[in-house]
């Protein structure tokens, strides 16, 4: 009997611990504040993570919050001091409110044993945390670009708020981290007042072994419901039931949510991006792009196919649609460590004019200047903090990024996107995306078999 007491406690307790687990490990996290510490020696980090939205949405964290801590609680705040090269965090909640948020008990009542951060003190001690720190000399780090939260861009964000808020001249708030620095500079008007968005966003940059398969997980998520939305596309078909069943797949997966507002362009929409209305009924002949992904344990992935409604690809758009996949696996064979994005770009040149091409045709221009290269991916969807590589940047191991064959042909109502999520491997890449119907062989194939 008491072997079994002591069984149910030790399983009790295990649950207790699983259910107050953080994404990663402890040491994870650990080593990210000490990178930023060593990027700060003269100062202290502050971010300030996100509050309970109204209503009664879903709580998510700042993705900076998440990537340094891995707390999901509401109204915390992170200082990693450089100096003495310690954190503390501040946080005040109730039970009650923690419970509402399934956040365990375990975890708000020691923070420590899963994050490492060595002190945890109440909200309302931060000011005076703070005052004490600046007295000493220490430079205040803070963002000074958006913090994100799950769909959204930091860099696409802050352009928005200062043409929507600040430009505004009826309105002219500052955004969120803009008014927090100013409220240090009215506090602490003899402090220096330093931008730390580019260092967390070189940090973010190379993925960790735990971030990738993270990240691998998501890619799995992307892929399967790519797959369910080219088997249920046809003739007469809604588009808003191909978005939901997106939707539906990757959350039946566990995604937490989709990464971005799910991207359907058909018909007269083809030219538009971005386009997200649903609002039209696929008709015979017409040629789809969807673009989506689903956003997994706070980390994104970006995928991109295309196909033609009725399943089977015109002459014309099996042309256009293999000159496509032919330039994206030219980029995927040639990405590696120490190569460049024009260096891989040239060999896009050199396969066009091998094959009877012209290479200075508008639109293999920029896949010959970038590579196939669109945008980093991490935990936003667009990662990086707003910044964009140039064609002379060099691949590194742990870099994850989209590689994005993007032609569209508006006047013809024809658009091919093959988007592959890409990790740069010890020597090569993985398509974290692997797995998705890509000749258009495969795509018809996939199509014929759930009709």
């Amino acid at each position: 009997m008491k072997r079994l007491i002591v069984a149910a406690v030790l399983l009790l307790f295990g649950t207790v611990m699983a259910n107050a687990q953080l994404i990663f490990e402890k040491s994870e996290y650990v080593n990210r504040r000490e990178k930023l510490m060593a990027q700060i020696p003269d100062g202290v980090a502050i971010f300030r993570g996100a509050s309970l939205s109204d209503g009664v949405s879903q709580f998510f964290q700042y993705n900076n919050m998440m990537y340094f801590s891995g707390l999901e609680i509401p109204d915390v705040i992170l200082m990693v001091d450089g100096v003495t090269k310690t954190s503390t965090l501040f946080m005040t909640i109730t039970e009650s409110g923690a419970k509402n948020e399934g956040i365990s008990m375990d975890l708000v009542n020691d923070p420590e044993r899963f994050t490492g951060i060595e002190k945890v003190l109440p909200y309302d001690q931060f000011t005076s945390v703070l005052t004490s720190a600046v007295r000493e000399s220490r430079v205040i780090y803070t963002l000074f670009k958006a913090d994100e939260l799950i769909g959204e861009v930091s860099g696409e964000k802050s352009n928005s708020e200062r043409k929507l808020m600040t430009e505004n001249e009826w309105d002219g708030r500052l955004s969120r981290e803009l008014q927090f620095v100013r409220k240090l500079h009215e506090k602490f008007p003899a402090a220096v007042v330093k931008d730390c968005s580019s260092i967390v966003s070189d940090l973010r940059k190379i993925k960790s072994i735990a971030e990738i398969d993270i990240m691998r997980e998501a890619g799995r998520i992307g892929v399967k419901a790519h797959i369910a939305f080219m088997k249920a596309t046809g003739v007469n078909v809604k588009e808003k039931r191909l978005a939901s069943l997106f939707q539906y797949t990757c959350k039946s997966e566990d995604a937490q949510e989709i990464a971005y507002a799910t991207i359907i362009m058909s018909g007269e929409n083809m030219p538009f991006g971005h386009y997200n209305r649903y609002n039209r009924t696929l008709k015979d002949g017409d040629f789809v792009i969807l673009d989506a992904g689903p956003a997994y344990k706070y980390y994104s992935v970006d995928i991109s196919t295309s196909m033609p409604a009725n399943g089977k690809f015109t002459p014309k758009q099996r042309e256009l649609y293999d000159i496509a996949y032919a330039i994206r696996n030219v980029c995927i064979t040639s990405y590696k460590p120490g190569i460049t994005l024009g260096q891989v770009g040239q060999n896009v040149k050199k396969y066009l004019t091998d094959n009877g091409y012209n290479p200075d045709e508008n639109r293999f221009s920029g896949f010959i200047r970038f590579g196939g290269y669109n945008h980093s991916i991490g935990m936003a969807v667009h990662d990086g903090m707003g910044t964009f590589l140039g064609s002379d940047e060099v691949l590194r191991e742990g870099f994850v990024f989209a590689c994005d064959i993007n032609m569209i042909y508006p006047e013809i109502e024809i658009g091919i996107r093959l988007e592959d999520t890409v990790l740069i491997t010890k020597d090569g890449c993985e398509l974290l995306s692997a797995g998705l119907p890509r000749s258009s062989k495969e795509v018809e194939n996939t199509m014929k078999r759930s009709k």
